[in-house]
């Protein structure tokens, strides 16, 4: 078994004296682009009058300083990649610590409507979403908060034979997190597969060979000026001529330029995402599937999307106003790179979203399988069809100290009802969210906080901190009806686990008491199963009416004039209460 620490901290060493390396050579690399540039630059002022030399001594540093630029870039990615790969190790080293408060927190995506979001710190400061979250891209924390929020509860054993596989290739899921952490996109990846599907090309196709034609003649007429006395004037001629066919259709390259301007960094970093899938040899049959997506019978889709950044950069170049004048001059440079770019959306184009789509899955799976990497202990629980939903040994919460955590066990049937009780801070809420997320986690295939679980995958559904709604002029009884109603109608239609803290809180005890009893007698007679916690203990009669209702509850004891709580969940009900004691002991009341 891995130590997720130990590795870590080797790979934080690894890469920090690969970085001092790539550092070195990003050093010399501007050195000689310096000396290139200055000796092209003397070499011009001391041959001025050789035309021939002059050309010769032209096209040789520019070359030379091209080639420089575009290894200095190369570096320049390295290094950048290394630091990113560094500061991901880093940043789980912190989280293994438990600190993760910094890392989004997916806010955004809390719903008060939701079946159990606001009721089990799913999302926010602190939140399950924050500690697990290690997605680069927006698309694949919104996917990542799909999984969670959705409910599923098909493919849980496909779900977490994708998870345990990305679990155990962590330097595949880091390089590919890292490389991810470096695109820098303008526009969603929606908005270009739309825009793909609805281009209408502008640049006839016999334009192709025409500019092809031309620019052979340019390039003929540029040398023979040099090398023979071939006037300047039929060379400007020519250039102008090139640039009134440019100038035809300039409005609409300017167009599709500002069209893919935001999309020309997106399609240079995906295609590396996508070539480290391609690359990658997968064996869980969801990872297979996803990879599949990425397949073109014509060109691999990391070259594809190679090739069309490669013609968004060649299209760029014309933003370079002297390139820009006299590529279009002499060779039709708009013209002809505008007209690869259509050509590559006729072919692929609708090839895109798909592909978008499987980046957007590993991005998110990456984050589970780092997850269930980060917790070697943790165990996936055994899908089963037995009348038990869950069994469970050591259960326990992911956020809580595992060196302090309580862990229970416990077992519930199909159809079955927990009535728990408990004094107050006795675990009773700290249960129930334990419990939550067991089920979340389970039906999206992550592994859980226990050492052992049998589970039959089940939907659910919590009621736990209903809120008044000023602004919808609602109160905090109304707003608890609401959610109950909703779960009256929800298991009408399918089966759900139900978790509920306190029945009919906005109430006075005696109409709580009949109410609440009812509403339980409904749950049961609905097919479903779950854990009522509550502090009424008369609920605690309806295990003696009902087969199906067993008491549970969290004890609470005052040694010495100190209240001890061992958070153990027990058979029985509860006898020991300590608001009274609490209000003592804190001067509240005499």
């Amino acid at each position: 078994m891995v130590d997720p620490s130990e590795f870590y901290i080797h790979q934080i060493a690894t890469h920090t004296e690969k970085l001092q390396a790539v550092k070195k050579k990003l050093t010399v690399s501007s050195v000689l682009r310096l000396v290139v540039f200055l000796t092209t630059v003397i070499g011009i002022y001391l041959f001025w009058s050789d035309k021939i030399v002059l050309g010769i001594l032209i096209f040789i540093g520019l070359s030379s300083f091209l080639l420089l630029v575009l290894r200095h870039s190369k570096i320049s990615h390295q290094r950048d990649l290394l630091t990113a790969l560094i500061s991901k190790n880093e940043t789980e080293l912190q989280v293994l610590k438990g600190n993760y408060e910094t890392l989004p927190n997916g806010e955004h995506y809390k719903n008060p409507q939701h079946f159990y979001s606001e009721d089990i710190d799913l999302f926010g400061n602190k939140s399950f979403f924050q500690y697990l979250n290690r997605t680069e891209l927006s698309e694949g924390s919104d996917f990542l908060a799909q999984l969670l929020l959705e409910n599923e509860i098909s493919g849980i054993e496909q779900k977490q034979k994708a998870i345990e596989e990305l679990a155990n290739i962590p330097e595949w899921r880091l390089y590919f997190s890292a490389v991810a952490s470096l695109l820098k996109t303008e526009v969603s990846t929606k908005f270009i597969s739309k825009w793909m599907l609805e281009y209408k090309a502008f640049v006839p196709k016999f334009m192709k060979p025409i500019a092809l034609v031309f620019s052979g003649i340019s390039i003929l007429l540029i040398v023979a000026y040099f090398s023979t006395s071939l006037s300047g004037y039929v060379v400007a001629a020519w250039f102008g001529l090139g640039l009134l066919i440019s100038g035809k259709y300039l409005s609409r390259v300017n167009q599709l330029v500002a069209a893919v301007s935001g999309i020309q960094s997106t399609f240079q970093q995906f295609e590396k995402l996508i070539d480290e899938i391609e690359k990658k040899d997968f064996s869980a049959p969801l990872l297979k599937q996803k990879k599949a997506q990425i397949h073109s019978d014509k060109l691999k889709a990391s070259e594809a999307l190679k090739k069309f950044a490669r013609h968004l950069d060649a299209l760029d170049q014309r933003s370079n106003m002297i390139f820009g004048i006299f590529g279009n001059g002499f060779l039709l440079w708009d013209i002809y790179q505008s007209q690869h770019i259509e050509k590559w959306i006729a072919t692929y184009g609708k090839n895109v979203q798909s592909w978008f789509e499987t980046i957007i899955f590993f991005d998110a799976y990456n984050a589970l399988g780092n997850f269930a990497f980060n917790h070697p202990t943790y165990v996936f629980p055994s899908i089963t069809n037995d009348k038990e939903i869950v069994s469970v040994k050591k259960a326990g919460h992911p956020l809580l100290n595992p060196k302090t955590m309580i862990r229970n066990d416990f077992k519930i049937d199909k159809e079955q009802f927990f009535i728990i009780t408990g004094a107050n801070m006795a675990g009773k809420s700290t249960f129930l969210r334990t419990v939550s997320l067991l089920l979340v986690m389970g039906n999206t295939g992550l592994p859980v906080c226990a050492e052992q679980m049998y589970y039959r995958p089940i939907k659910l559904i919590t009621s736990m901190r209903t809120t008044d709604s000023l602004t919808d002029d609602e109160s905090y009884f109304f707003s608890e009806l609401k959610r109950l109603k909703f779960i009256v109608d929800q298991i009408q239609t399918d089966e759900y686990f139900i978790i509920l803290d306190e029945i009919l809180k906005g109430t006075n005890s005696t109409d709580k008491a009949i109410g609440s009893k009812k509403f339980v007698e409904k749950l049961v007679s609905g097919n479903s199963t779950g854990i009522i916690a509550t502090h009424d203990l008369s609920l605690c009669e309806l295990e003696n009416e009902l087969p199906d209702i067993k008491n549970y509850y969290f004890d609470a004891e005052i040694i010495n004039d100190e209240l001890y709580f061992d958070y153990t969940l027990k058979k029985g009900i509860c006898k020991n209460m300590n608001a009274s004691f609490l209000l003592r002991k804190m001067k509240i009341i005499d």
